[in-house]
Order: structure tokens, then C-alpha cells, then sequence
């Protein structure tokens, strides 16, 4: 099948593949990684028409973005993709060290200087295309943190910002400074605390939104058990700090996706394909980014941009899944989310 493409922004608009590719599973926090199995991922995807890759420093740490960098570089050379074909989004601000150690949120402008042109480097091209502030810095200025990365559009090394899970007034102080492309903030039937107030704002706005787990970490897929299923040892879900997969949540949680599942059936697709359009339902600046580092829950993920749902279907899913009923809180610790 062929993707359509969809438009992030308005005053600086970026067209993308209306379904994008979280890498960051392909090199950690999701189980072993297999960096063969990776780059084949990314090359289906490609093949598919998902054009949209997904990554940022952090993740590795470090090493996503290379893995990222040669995956691209890798299936240019096999099926003549030339870069203008790829949408690179990555992002900094959760600064590791090399051993994986957490240092903290940095939005300091050198910081960011940095930060990009070490990305670059990783990544192995010229320009990024889209580039996020991965959380915000509150001990920073958003007006100085932006301007700086203002200043790296201006250098011709980034095209398009962004911003991850901040709030409106964040948002709103930030495109001000430099027209923000997107949003990228977590979105799903799981999730939907964002259509109080950050979606209004960013649609005012004319900002994309770009909804990372869209499936609810897997959750919505169905493959996820109580004992253990897709999310087993070695997977962070299973950690304290994701509540909604512990004890009583987790059985909560899977009894919702029971009454997504019966409306997968009827409808003869899998639950987190009925999920993930769902979220594509939500309007045409909408471009979900599900991670996965395997070639057959891609292809379950990029066939779910063809799946229909009509006004029943959407309202039947808001009811199986109401938005007070999803247990635990997304995170065990909230401090790192702008509020």
C-alpha cells in the first residue's frame, strides 16, 4: 500500500508520511536489542512509504541515532532512497552520559548548540529535519532555549522545531520566539488529557501533533499479559515507573483492551490496529510515531492507516475505553513533565 502524507505546522510546515516510525525500542528500554533486525525495520518501513523516522540522543544512549544514521545510509545505497525521500526528526534536552547515567533536563543554549551538531555527526547528514526539545527546562527561559534552536534553523543545520510534552503556556511563549512545528506529546484511547487544553491550543496555533505511543506502550495491541506476553524480562514496562502495567492496573488496564479487541473483531483487524486509527482519526494534523524493532508489527501498524472507522466505530471506542477509566498514572514520576 501506499502511505499518504500528512502536514505538521502552519507558519513553517513540514510534510511527513501520515504515519511515522519510533526507532527508540530498537536500542533500548524494549528488551535485547538486534541491530540487524533494526536497520531491516527501517528499510520495510521505507519500502512502505513510512518516511518519517523517529529519534533522539538520549536513546542509546547515543547509539539510536547512529543506527538511525546508517539505516538511512544503507538503504539509499540497496534501493536508490536519496535523503530528501527521509523525514529525520531527533531531539535533546534529556542529557546521559555515555555509560547511560542521567544527568538531567538541559535547554541551556550552548547546550543545544551542542547537542545538534553532535547529533548531526551521529546521524550522518547535513540538515535534521525536525527538531524537538525533548523536555523543557525549567531552570531555562523557553524564549532561550528557542532561540537557540532558532539559531541552528537560521545555520541551515535544522529545518522545522518542536517540542515534547509541554504545556500551553510553554507552547504558546515558545512559538512566539520561532514558529513550532509540532508537538510531539503522548496520545492514545489511553491517554487523552491533551484534548483539554494543548490541543486547542496548538490547532489556535497552526503546531502538528505528533502522538508517541500511540498504542499505549504495547498495551493495545493485545500481546500484553499479566504474566508477562510481549512485555517480558528485560523490558522497562514492567518497572515501577509504569504504573498502568502493575498489579491491579495492569488487569484493569487489559480489561479495556478486551472491549477494544471485541470491536477489532467485528470490524476482522487486530486491537491495535483499531487503536492506532483511531489516533489517526483524530484530524489530518495528526502523525502518530508507534515504535517498533520488528518488521511484522510494522506492517500491522502501517495497514491500520487503511482501516475505516465510521462515527459509531469512533463513539463505541470512547466508550469502551472512557478517559476515567484507564489505571495508574502514565509515568511514576511526573516531575519531568512541563505543567
Amino acid at each position: 500500500m501506499t502511505l499518504d502524507t500528512r502536514t505538521l505546522g502552519t507558519d513553517s510546515a513540514l510534510t511527513v508520511s501520515a504515519l511515522g516510525l519510533g526507532c527508540m525500542g530498537m536500542s533500548e528500554f524494549y528488551g535485547t536489542a538486534d541491530e540487524g533486525e533494526a536497520i531491516g525495520t527501517i528499510h520495510r518501513a521505507l519500502d512502505l512509504g513510512v518516511t518519517f523516522l523517529d529519534t533522539a540522543d538520549m536513546y542509546g544512549p547515543f547509539t539510536n541515532e547512529e543506527l538511525v544514521g546508517r539505516a538511512i545510509a544503507t538503504g539509499r545505497a540497496a534501493s536508490g532512497y536519496g535523503r530528501d525521500a527521509v523525514r529525520i526528526a531527533t531531539k535533546f534536552g534529556n542529557e546521559r552520559l555515555p555509560d547511560g547515567t542521567r544527568v538531567g533536563i538541559n535547554g541551556r543554549p550552548e547546550y543545544v548548540r551542542a547537542a545538534c551538531d553532535a547529533s548531526l555527526a551521529r546521524l550522518g547528514v547535513e540538515v535534521i529535519d525536525l527538531y524537538y526539545q525533548h523536555r523543557v527546562d525549567k531552570t531555562v527561559p523557553i524564549e532561550e532555549t528557542v532561540g537557540a534552536m532558532a539559531e541552528l534553523v537560521a545555520a541551515g543545520k535544522v529545518r522545522h522545531l518542536g517540542l515534547s510534552e509541554a504545556s500551553a503556556a510553554t507552547i504558546r511563549r515558545a512559538h512566539a520566539t520561532h514558529p513550532i512545528t509540532a508537538l510531539q506529546t503522548e496520545y492514545s484511547l489511553f491517554t487523552r488529557d491533551i484534548e483539554d487544553e494543548i490541543l486547542p491550543t496548538i490547532r489556535e496555533l497552526g503546531i502538528g501533533l505528533v502522538p508517541y505511543s500511540p498504542l499505549g506502550r504495547g498495551l493495545l495491541t493485545g500481546t500484553i499479559t499479566e504474566s508477562g506476553g510481549a512485555a517480558g524480562d528485560g523490558d522497562y514496562r514492567r518497572s515501577a515507573y509504569f504504573p498502568r502495567f502493575q498489579g491491579e492496573a495492569l488487569a484493569a488496564n487489559l480489561a479495556l483492551v478486551d472491549n477494544v479487541r471485541a470491536i477489532a473483531d467485528e470490524k476482522g483487524v487486530t486491537p491495535g490496529q483499531v487503536a492506532l486509527a483511531w489516533v489517526l482519526a483524530q484530524g489530518p494534523d495528526v502523525v502518530p510515531i508507534p515504535g517498533t524493532k520488528r518488521t511484522r508489527y510494522l506492517e500491522e501498524n502501517v495497514a491500520a492507516a487503511a482501516v475505516q472507522l465510521t462515527a459509531d466505530d469512533l463513539v463505541a471506542l470512547e466508550k469502551a475505553v472512557p478517559r476515567d477509566a484507564v489505571a495508574g498514572e502514565r509515568y511514576g514520576d511526573m516531575s519531568h513533565i512541563d505543567a
